[in-house]
């Protein structure tokens, strides 16, 4: 039993993975990423980098909703505000481990998100996006008010830390990452990720199809709000704080620039916006006058050559879509790894004709 399932397990991971070059380098990187303790022990690197895996989280939960559901979510910092104080109430309030305070928090941050949102789920298009902008300038005032319970302006501090030492916690950052990232990539491509890419595409074919789609959305918007409160609770232990700027409506359009710079619908593609961005504008701390500026014509020019994300370009590049069963192969074959029917070798094709 246990044979044929190593078996399995390598035969998925050598189709889905192996097979294509972009996941490739994903993968390579993410291992590269975890031997990166073995060659320096850079405390300040390491807090990067762990801020990094739980932004990365983050924006992928945004990608779930927005990019592959289609309900653009211009207020998900709500999800990862609640998780936050939530994880550091009980932990503070009831001593409840962190192993139960960050899930917990992350349930509480759904509760309140299908509350709030229930209502805005029913508006289409860019109606839904306005209704959100509001989500999290009225928790914030709900936190404000029970400032004897929140902490008020001051936030909630001196909760445990998410592990005993730096190292440690760089490494639980990063396997719930790629954990977290792993599991909506497959729910993403699954027959329910299936549905809401139809969503997104026309919700008005898929309801006359006999779905329903207020079901469907509203478990992409839980979804979506768990994984990000999953992020909002490590990140308060991480930080030992929970306080107002884990609301703030500007972390919410940050992770859009996140995602659509590393490429949106993809779940990986915002994890890779994260991972160039976050430590990005930390190194440009060395130019605190121009910092802002330098960033923003640094993601403009990116984008500008790259204009559907980073991931995407590459995928591009490096990959071909069968014309018969639209699945992706490596430009090397010269037949589609699936149906077999003849697709060319494309890589130098499209390389000329983006150099031309």
């Amino acid at each position: 039993m246990i044979k044929y399932l190593a078996r399995k397990i390598f035969k998925d991971f050598q189709g889905e993975i192996l097979a294509l070059p972009t996941r490739s380098i994903l993968f390579a990187a993410g291992c590269m990423l975890f031997l990166l303790p073995l060659f320096t022990r850079d405390l300040y690197l390491l807090r990067i980098l762990s801020l990094a895996a739980f932004f990365a989280i983050f924006a992928a939960s945004w990608d779930l909703l927005a990019g592959i559901c289609g309900q653009f979510n211009l207020g998900h910092s709500l999800f990862f505000g609640v998780a936050a104080y939530s994880s550091a109430l009980l932990n503070l309030r009831l001593g409840l481990p962190t192993v139960l305070t960050i899930p917990a928090g992350a349930l509480v941050a759904v509760a309140a998100g299908l509350v709030l949102g229930l209502p805005g789920l029913r508006l289409k298009g860019p109606y839904f996006s306005l209704a959100s902008l509001a989500f999290p300038t009225i928790m914030l005032g709900v936190v404000i008010t029970f400032s004897n319970m929140t902490g008020g302006e001051l936030g909630i501090s001196g909760i445990s830390r998410l592990s005993s030492t730096r190292l440690i916690e760089f490494y639980v950052s990063q396997t719930v990452m790629v954990i977290a990232v792993l599991i909506m990539w497959k729910i993403a491509t699954s027959k329910t990720g299936l549905i809401f890419h139809a969503i997104r595409e026309d919700e008005i074919a898929v309801r006359a199809s006999g779905i329903n789609t207020s079901f469907y959305k509203m478990l992409a918007f839980s979804l979506s709000g768990f994984f990000a409160g999953i992020a909002g609770g490590m990140y308060a232990h991480f930080m030992r704080v929970a306080g107002p700027s884990t609301l703030d409506l500007v972390l919410s359009l940050q992770i859009i620039v996140w995602a659509i710079f590393g490429g949106i619908a993809t779940i990986y593609g915002p994890v890779v916006g994260v991972f160039i961005l976050f430590p990005l504008i930390e190194f440009l701390r060395i130019v605190p006058q121009i910092r802002t500026l330098a960033f923003a014509l640094i993601v403009i020019i990116v984008l500008r050559i790259m204009p559907e994300g980073v991931t995407t370009w590459v995928q591009d590049l490096l990959e071909k879509e069968c014309p018969r069963c639209k699945e992706r192969n490596a430009f090397i074959l010269s037949s589609c790894r699936i149906c077999g029917v003849e697709i060319g070798r494309g890589f130098k094709i499209k390389f000329l004709k983006r150099g031309a």
